[in-house]
């Protein structure tokens, strides 16, 4: 098998809710498909997205692509370079033009295991095919009856732990939304927060403790102070053992194997880039840290999930991306479910292809409504 063939996918669309945390918030979908073709026909997806701002044309996404990346895939095995360590080094060592990285990591994947005919979190090494999920509402900038009706609609489809925003420069704000989520969900859900680096680590550590003695127990508390704060990470780990400190979200596989020798972390956040997750959960693993898998597009995540020893927890955001592909991942009861079917799972939807495509960037104003989602029962609509 080898690679032969490209095709990009270029959408944009309104989102069924704004999204966003205290630094942060996004209206729109902007994204990418990326289906790398093979000799064989099979086909291995990925997505690549922008969270701020939209792509360019697809002329242009096609041109930077075939420029920057084809050379180092036309002709080559799926599975070699899903594996292939490089050495960059000087001018080599920058960001591509557009973030092709993870869909490329994604896709080649997909097309190693279907080479094997295994599902992805097989070819792995997993030995089960779920993990519990929770629910995490990008819900900052909702409003309180935005935020209740999200989070009710979470506990009443099964999910037992659910994780909101936080860092307003009120901290009566945070308390607030704490005390409106325990108010909406079950009595005995596990709560987390995630801060998205809002704090200093002394007033983090102040806040915490205030929450502690307002009655809130918290799972974890998700990027409280800067990424590389390592011994303001371990001064809260240290301080505040009623608690986990879960970090890495914002870092690289070489900045998390840095965060985890500072022992900044109680929890080590991961993403979607198949090979760097696997890297670095085998190195938490060895250190006997656990592992939480953060938002990866349409919960391509649950195979890595599956198939690290010391992963709990899988992140949803019921975020309306479901009809870009013929069948989202499972998740039913707080619980998600690794794909039976070869590869990740996941097939780009021809009547999303036809329907949703948009080659051209267009102005926000004629992108229309957002495409329903069921999950979020299509109540959210983006501000």
């Amino acid at each position: 098998m080898q690679i032969a063939d490209f095709r990009l996918t270029r959408f944009q669309f309104a989102r069924d809710r704004v999204i966003g945390d205290s630094q942060v918030r996004a209206d729109d979908a902007n994204l990418a498909a990326l289906e790398l073709v093979t000799d064989t026909g099979a086909v291995g997806l990925g997505f690549v997205q922008t969270l701020f701002f939209p792509l360019p044309d697809v002329a242009e996404i096609e041109r930077v692509f075939r420029s920057e990346v084809w050379p180092g895939l036309e002709g080559q095995a799926p599975a070699a370079l899903a594996h292939r360590v490089g050495r960059p080094r000087g001018g080599k060592q920058r960001a591509l033009t557009l973030p092709f990285h993870e869909a490329l990591q994604v896709a080649l994947w997909d097309l190693a295991a279907k080479q094997v005919d295994l599902p992805l979190h097989k070819l792995l090494g997993s030995s089960r095919d779920q993990v519990r999920a929770y629910a995490s509402g990008l819900d900052y900038h909702l409003t309180d009856d935005e935020f209740v009706d999200l989070f009710g609609h979470a506990d009443a489809i099964g999910y037992p732990a659910f994780k909101i925003k936080v860092g307003n420069p009120d901290f009566e704000w945070d308390l607030h939304r704490l005390n409106l989520l325990t108010r909406t969900v079950r009595k005995d859900a596990k709560i987390m927060i995630d801060a998205n680096e809002a704090w200093g680590a002394k007033e983090a550590l102040m806040k915490l403790e205030t929450i502690r003695k307002a009655g809130y127990e918290l799972l974890w508390v998700e990027d409280p102070i800067l990424r590389n704060d390592h011994d303001g990470l371990r001064l809260l780990r240290q301080s505040a053992p009623w608690t986990m400190i879960n970090s890495g979200e914002y870092l690289d596989a070489n900045g998390k194997r840095l965060l985890m020798e500072a022992g900044g972390t109680d929890i080590l956040n991961v993403h979607g880039q198949v090979t760097d997750v696997m890297r670095v959960g085998w190195l938490a693993a060895d250190r006997g840290i656990p592992v939480s898998l953060g938002n990866t597009f349409l919960e391509t995540g649950v195979h890595m999930a599956a198939a690290l020893p010391e992963v709990e927890w899988l992140e949803y955001s019921f975020q309306n991306f479901d009809h870009l592909v013929d069948e989202p991942i499972r998740i039913e009861n707080g619980v998600a479910y690794a794909p039976d079917r070869p590869g990740h799972g996941l097939v780009l939807s021809e009547t999303a292809r036809r329907d949703w495509s948009r080659p051209n960037l267009l102005p926000r104003d004629q992108l229309g409504e957002a495409p329903f989602n069921p999950r979020t029962r299509g109540q959210q609509r983006a501000a």
